[in-house]
């Protein structure tokens, strides 16, 4: 019997590497590349450095934005799987569609009332028990949301910007193992 019922991931800095697109629209805006950090709910954000949101997603590129190596080979390998990130729920979708990729939830900023994300909404909805859920994510704030639903975690550490805090745990260097905690 497997140890996990569902896998949830974060998207950005997980399962896609975004950091370019997420980067490019703030520059655009004129934000200095050293003020910009990742993980946050976007509408949070852009709140939080004045930025308009709908600005900020109509200059996003979903097009730039590709798979981790390895993704696409772990998603077809799995029976069932979710996503839950901080991410507009425009450009999350499109690339989702993009990717040909489908998950069973899809939960977004939008999800969340533009907070933080939570895991409870996603288990509720793909009716798991977070005993029986593996979040995969690539910040301490996925961390923290395993832990507040008593799931297992595991880094995203295939991301370099999550290699780099040498994080404690389990730590997955290729998606694909992932497939191997199953």
């Amino acid at each position: 019997m497997p140890a996990y019922d569902i896998v949830v991931f974060d998207l950005d800095g997980t399962l896609i590497d975004s950091d370019d697109a997420l980067v490019r629209p703030f520059l655009t805006l004129g934000m200095a590349q050293e003020d910009i950090t990742f993980g946050h709910p976007i509408e949070e954000f852009c709140a939080a450095v004045g930025i308009d949101v709908d600005e900020y997603v109509r200059l996003y590129d979903t097009d730039i934005v590709e798979p981790y190596p390895g993704a696409t080979e772990l998603i077809g390998g799995l029976d069932r799987w979710a996503v839950c990130s901080n991410k507009h729920p425009e450009s999350g979708t499109a690339e989702l569609v993009r990717l040909g990729w489908t998950p069973e939830v899809a939960l977004f900023s939008d999800a969340f009332g533009g907070a933080a994300k939570q895991l409870a909404p996603v288990l509720e909805l793909v009716g798991v028990e977070a005993g029986r859920t593996l979040f995969v994510g690539d910040t301490a704030h996925d961390a923290r949301c395993a832990e507040v639903v008593g799931c297992d975690f595991a880094w995203a550490a295939w991301n370099p910007r999550t290699a780099a805090t040498h994080p404690a745990g389990t730590i997955l260097t290729d998606p694909r193992q992932v497939l191997d905690l199953l």
